[in-house]
């Protein structure tokens, strides 16, 4: 009971190490040498062949916002049917030069020079405009077609190269529109392999350091971390190579991240059980076996719980959400693997030098869990708890409520292209110098597909619109590819006398450039694409009419990632409430802890929306963001709860529910706590990449994960659950009879002991044990 102190039993006082010992003894020599050195040099075998792929997975990914759509969107099938009004795929390029005050003659030579000159670049994949001056003679635009099939970046890397050298003095030249953002989105993810991974490594071996004042074991933990990863890469490389997944450059930051974090945290959750089997087995082979068969259950049940979660995100519409979801898988499965067979290999070949220089030794004594005399943080918590925990969990509770308010400063409903990119962006700058002297959708329009016979009423349609510039037509024979449309019909372009262009005509359809009047990835041109798509549908033929382009991507993907938020949580929510369920064989329990978590979402949600608006300055949030760090938070967040409650349920089977809450509390508090702190500092490392998405997942993330681990799981949970007491485990045969009165201490083998695991789990992690305690053998195996 909490008020008196209770020793962990010994190894003599209950059988898990003598089985351990007895199995031991039963495996031959060799054989115990060939095991961990096979595992060993299978993960090196996949270390070495997935780590050149860490350079090539920029071979199979896409940042093409209309790759991501679902077949159905309007956006995608305007673009498979515009590849048959035009023999090249190209995306284009605005070339812009602006001078205050207005061009003069050198600026006009310079740019009818580079007109000239871009033609012959390689890359360019059609005719190059003719130079057009704005109204206010200030500045002059080029439209240059680049093919998309190519590095679009380095074509647009080279056009920004060659003109800078050129321009004359206090000319600003820029490379913006579609092909200006491509370059510069790929630019911010360029080189995030290395300085991702660096950052995320960095954080992680300090932590580990402070945590096992250890320069080995950190070591073994990482390496584990990055073999894990490299059979991670491997893997989705050919998935994505077979276009079984798709990535890009967001999923692709969010793999790496996401296998650093779980492999370490799974490989804590196992050095703490082989630190204490250390204790209670002079053989290195017994004290691994001891340890992996009490830390498999629990590992695994968490990170299957995590798989599924993420899997739930194969309903989405948006595939961009949907490849999220297997390829995290994927990177769970490995890091699970390299946690229990590549870092208990190492630790074998290793043994207690793993801990150097505080070796945990054979026959040391275990800590006092609970009662008065237990030392340490997690004891002196649990008594707290004991005495108010009614206070103490609706105290968390009303301080999370205030804090989930924030959610409604909580702009997620999508964001301008132009501000995806936190760092230097010259197509963002150049876009808005084009709105300040063209019409902002110059070079970008909406386009639409529609019948040839609806080809003027359509026009009309969109002309009567205040937000449209301009209207043409697709026009083979036409001088610049189109011919202008009026209220008057097709319009000449060219020299007096030159008779109007015809519309090119694919399967009885025609394709409409509408130029608007905002820059295309505004909200206001977005609002102008919904009202064309309205007006349209109200023609003869509207249900045969379809609206395209970039604008039209950006509306049909904040759309289907609507759909797949408000589609994918619930599903998330009731998967994981029924794996709960089976693990803790309750139906109270699980339920609280679903909506402990929950509650520990809406919080970090809430502060991160005010943090977003007050700190940061950020335009807004893509609505993917609030799906993103849901799955995360409530899948990592309830895999801390799981190591917690089975830990839980286990001391209550045999002390009774309420000592069972302190002793499960004080064993796990110390390596779960760790564990958030490394997840936590990982998913911040996301925050080096320069882009909005992964900057405001890396905030929710890391925030939500140290919120629900030092707040929600230390002190929420176990006030909630030891205020209940045994009822926390109804409707099971445990709320009727509590394992305490069941006669668990008279014989507690059954139950897989674990109390002295808990002497790393219990805010000690590194104490080596009284002095004098016995010495590692020499000899051992």
């Amino acid at each position: 009971m909490p008020g008196s102190p209770e020793q962990s039993p010994s190894p003599e006082q209950h059988g898990s190490p003598e089985r351990s010992r007895r199995f031991g003894s039963r495996v031959p020599l060799w054989l115990r040498a060939l095991i961990p050195a096979v595992l060993i040099v299978v993960w090196l075998g996949a270390a070495a062949i997935g780590g050149p792929y860490f350079g090539k997975v920029d071979e199979v990914s896409s940042n093409d916002q209309t790759s991501f759509l679902p077949a159905s969107a309007d956006a995608t099938r305007v673009q498979e049917l515009q590849a048959g009004f035009s023999e090249s795929d190209a995306i284009p390029a605005i070339v812009l030069a602006v001078r205050a005050g207005g061009l003069d003659d050198g600026d006009r030579a310079f740019l009818q020079s580079a007109a000239s000159g871009l033609a012959t670049t390689e890359g360019v994949a059609g005719d190059v405009s003719p130079v057009i001056e704005s109204d206010d003679g200030e500045a002059a635009q080029v439209f240059v077609p680049l093919d998309a099939s190519g590095e679009v970046d380095a074509i647009v890397g080279d056009i920004r190269e060659q003109l800078g050298d050129g321009a004359p003095a206090g000319l600003e030249v820029y490379v913006t529109g579609p092909a200006g953002f491509t370059a510069d989105l790929v630019g911010a993810f360029a080189g995030i392999d290395g300085i991702l991974l660096l950052v995320a490594l960095a954080a992680v071996f300090v932590i580990l350091i402070v945590v096992y004042r250890s320069p080995l074991l950190p070591v073994l933990v990482l390496v584990t971390s990055l073999f894990a990863l490299c059979a991670s890469i491997l893997t989705v490389w050919w998935l994505a190579k077979a276009g079984i997944v798709l990535l890009n450059g967001q999923v692709q930051g969010i793999l790496f991240i996401l296998v650093i974090g779980a492999a370490t945290d799974y490989s804590l959750l196992y050095v703490s059980r082989y630190r204490e089997a250390l204790r209670d087995n002079l053989r290195r082979w017994s004290a691994s076996w001891d340890a992996l068969r009490r830390s498999a259950e629990p590992i695994l049940a968490s990170g299957g719980t995590v798989i599924v979660g993420l899997l739930c995100l194969l309903f989405s519409d948006l595939n961009s959400n949907k490849a999220l979801g297997p390829v995290a898988a994927v990177g769970i499965v490995f890091s699970l693997l390299a946690a229990l067979t590549l870092l208990p290999a190492l630790l074998l070949a290793c043994g207690r030098v793993s801990f150097w220089p505080l070796l945990p030794r054979y026959g040391s004594a275990h800590p006092v869990l609970v009662g008065d005399t237990a030392r340490g943080l997690w004891p002196r918590l649990g008594r707290g708890i004991a005495r108010r925990p009614r206070t103490i969990w609706v105290v968390c509770t009303l301080a999370l409520v205030a804090l989930s308010f924030g959610v409604t400063q909580l702009r997620a409903d999508g964001v301008a292209q132009s501000e995806l990119v936190l760092a230097a962006s010259e197509a963002r700058d150049g876009q808005a110098a084009l709105g300040e002297h063209f019409p902002g959708g110059s070079g970008s329009p909406a386009l639409v597909v529609a019948p040839d016979d609806e080809l003027q009423d359509v026009a009309d349609a969109a002309l009567a619109n205040d937000g449209v510039s301009s209207v043409a037509v697709v026009s083979a024979d036409s001088p610049s590819g189109s011919a202008p449309v009026t209220g008057d019909g097709l319009q000449a372009q060219g020299p007096p006398g030159t008779p109007a262009g015809q519309p090119t005509v694919v399967d009885g359809r025609v394709l409409l450039q509408v130029t608007l009047a905002d820059a295309p990835d505004s909200a206001a041109a977005e609002s102008v694409v919904t009202q064309l798509r309205d007006s349209f549908a109200a023609l003869p033929e509207g249900d045969q009419i379809l609206v395209g382009g970039a604008t039209a991507t950006a509306v049909d993907s904040n759309a289907a990632a609507i759909h797949d938020r408000n589609t994918i949580i619930p599903i998330v929510l009731v998967v994981i409430l029924l794996i709960l369920m089976l693990l803790l064989r309750a139906v109270l329990a699980p339920v609280l802890l679903v909506l402990s978590v929950v509650l520990s979402f809406g919080a970090a949600l809430g502060v991160s929306a005010l943090v977003f608006d007050t700190v940061f300055d950020f335009p807004g949030a893509d609505p993917s963001v609030p799906l993103f760090g849901f799955v995360f938070l409530v899948a990592l967040g309830i895999d801390y709860n799981i190591f917690l409650m089975t830990r839980v349920r286990e001391e209550s089977l045999r002390y009774g529910t309420r000592p069972g809450i302190l002793r499960g509390l004080a064993a796990t508090g110390g390596v779960i706590t760790s564990a958030g702190l490394v997840l936590a500092a990982t998913f911040a490392a996301l925050g080096v990449i320069p882009i909005l998405f992964l900057a405001q997942i890396a905030f929710i993330v890391a925030f939500g994960v140290l919120l629900d681990t030092l707040v929600v799981r230390s002190l929420l949970v176990p006030a909630l659950a030891y205020d209940l007491g045994r009822r926390v485990w109804w409707p099971s045969r445990l709320a009727r009879t509590d394992g305490g009165h069941a006669g668990a201490h008279a014989s507690p083998a059954p139950v897989d002991d674990e109390h002295h695991g808990a002497h790393a789990a219990s805010g000690r992690l590194t104490d080596p044990g009284p002095a004098g305690a016995h010495a590692s053998s020499p000899s051992e195996h």
